[in-house]
């Protein structure tokens, strides 16, 4: 069994201003754009060997991977279940409010018009189980955001509620999994 890397994208306005993003398709700030090219010379220098990119159709994701793929040559497609949780009324609010902080250990919650974290578990672990099926033979990076971050950590390590909803990672980290030591 082989490995998956997870890349956050390069930073946002919104990141700047502290607001939850969600699906709300945000552009990536010139930091982030360079952030994202800083990126691609990284997992090159640093010899991460991949068949695929596949990135989140939001804009902030999509323009990241392009990046990182024009930067190492790695083919990058689109793939629909990377999108971001959908937070509902929530988005454009400050992400460390006290109220969202409550709502993100609600696993059932919709968010008045969102997205579950059991919807985005379901489409997200069924994603890595796919990816875990071909990981013999591929290894992808996913470029996606901080929502489907702790999703990814969740499917990989075992984690409390609070844990979960605290997981964060920085603008175009770079996260290694490998699909040996999960358990089933």
């Amino acid at each position: 069994m082989g490995s998956v890397y997870f890349v956050r994208h390069g930073q946002t306005v919104w990141n700047v201003e502290n607001k939850i993003c969600g699906a709300t398709d945000i552009e990536l700030t010139e930091l982030g754009h360079q952030q994202a090219v800083e990126t691609g010379k990284r997992i090159l220098a640093e010899g991460i060997k991949a068949d695929e990119i596949l990135y989140s159709p939001l804009i902030r994701a999509a323009e990241t991977a392009r990046h990182i793929s024009e930067v190492t040559g790695i083919p990058a497609r689109m793939e629909p279940r990377l999108k971001e949780q959908n937070f509902g009324k929530w988005e454009s609010t400050p992400r460390d409010g006290e109220d969202f902080k409550r709502a993100k250990r609600d696993f059932c919650c919709r968010y008045e018009g969102g997205e579950s974290m059991l919807h985005l578990a379901q489409r997200i672990y069924n994603l890595l189980d796919e990816l875990r099926a071909e990981s013999d033979e591929k290894t992808y990076i996913l470029v996606a955001h901080n929502g489907i971050a702790r999703v990814v950590q969740s499917y990989f390590y075992e984690m409390t509620n609070e844990e979960y909803a605290d997981f964060g990672v920085r603008n175009c980290a770079v996260l290694k999994y490998d699909f040996t030591g999960k358990k089933d």
